[in-house]
């Protein structure tokens, strides 16, 4: 009988061990939280440069950080957020739209929902003033995941979205850049160098994509992406920012991601998605996983960076180092947002 007792007594306090942990992580506390990226900066940066983009990343963060503060979701903090910047000149989204060979805007944004899974995308839109509202539509109202092109703007336009002319997309630098692509293009085809050296055309040409990521109260995560792509790039081309698991991915189980850089290449390593399945089956660190990430667009020949957040709020920054520096920052509640310095640790 006191042998049946005490095992009966070492059973209930393993069980109550056991119950506690499980409750225990049940309740591991996390802090709600968005993170953005402004695309990437060449290793040259000097400090006026980064305090060009420091202020509206600044002004991004608390956009989102506002909504998270008033118990918002993480999809409206991640739309809030990259509406700032892509209203803002001094990025490849929106207004600052980088132009394709033949001298269009075509800009590509997508959104998805950890909660649910469910995912919205445009590509290759000219008239949407803020392509990722058009993305959000294209999840909440459509039973699609991506529409591109005239469909893109045509949808945009009968649901009510503020549209443009192109020439609002219109920056004088973007512009001045592609002349120099060119150019560029031009003198390296013409000379016989160009049969044995790699061209390089597309050299930092995605420089300010935009990115926002963020985990709410309820612990759902929620990931967007926007761009105007790579300067002088084919008129319908489409990189990695509209494709969900490419350039965008979130999944409450795991991470959240947004990512910029060389599109072509992050699309062959699906490389959002690969930070979240490095996360569920191999690491468990979503720094580890976003770093995992990145070797594999670098292994291929591209460059670029990822943010991410993993379930617990914990968040992981990386980028090819050696060839550039990664505009990112974070808020959560309660605290300043930070913008990083670019070619830094986080």
């Amino acid at each position: 009988m006191k042998h049946f007792s005490l095992s009966k007594a070492v059973f209930m306090a393993a069980s109550l061990a056991l119950l506690g942990l499980t409750a225990a992580n049940a309740q591991e506390k996390f802090s709600p939280v968005i993170v953005i990226h402004g695309g990437t900066s060449g290793l040259d940066l000097t400090k006026e440069e980064f305090k060009i983009r420091e202020e509206p990343m600044n002004r991004a963060l608390l956009a989102g950080q506002a909504v998270l503060e008033k118990g918002g979701s993480a999809m409206d903090a991640v739309t809030a957020a990259i509406m700032v910047l892509e209203d803002d000149p001094n990025f490849n989204a929106g207004k600052g739209a980088v132009f394709t060979a033949d001298g269009f805007n075509e800009l590509d944004a997508s959104i998805m929902d950890g909660s649910t899974k469910k995912a919205g995308a445009v590509a290759m839109a000219r008239h949407i003033k803020n392509p990722i509202l058009g993305a959000r539509l294209v999840m909440d109202k459509t039973w699609h995941t991506l529409v591109a092109g005239e469909g893109a703007d045509k949808l945009a336009k009968e649901s009510g979205l503020e549209m443009v002319d192109q020439k609002y997309f219109f920056t004088q630098f973007r512009y001045d850049a592609l002349q120099k692509a060119k150019e560029k293009q031009k003198l390296l085809l013409d000379s016989e160098k160009a049969k044995k050296t790699s061209l390089n055309l597309h050299e930092r040409p995605y420089l300010g994509t935009v990115g926002a990521i963020a985990l709410d109260k309820n612990g759902n995560l929620a990931a967007a992406t926007s761009t105007g792509g790579m300067t002088n790039k084919m008129t319908g081309r489409i990189g990695d920012s509209p494709i969900i698991g490419s350039g965008t991915y979130a999944d409450n189980d795991s991470v959240a991601v947004s990512c910029t850089g060389t599109g072509d290449i992050y699309m062959r390593v699906n490389a959002a998605h690969e930070v979240s399945a490095l996360y569920k089956y191999k690491t468990s660190d979503v720094q580890k996983a976003a770093e995992e990430a990145v070797s594999q667009v670098k292994a291929l020949g591209g460059s670029g960076g990822i943010i991410s957040i993993d379930k617990h709020g914990h968040t992981g920054f990386a980028w090819t180092k050696d060839k550039l520096g990664m505009y990112h920052g974070e808020a959560r509640l309660g605290a300043k947002p930070i913008v990083y310095w670019p070619l830094g640790e986080k």
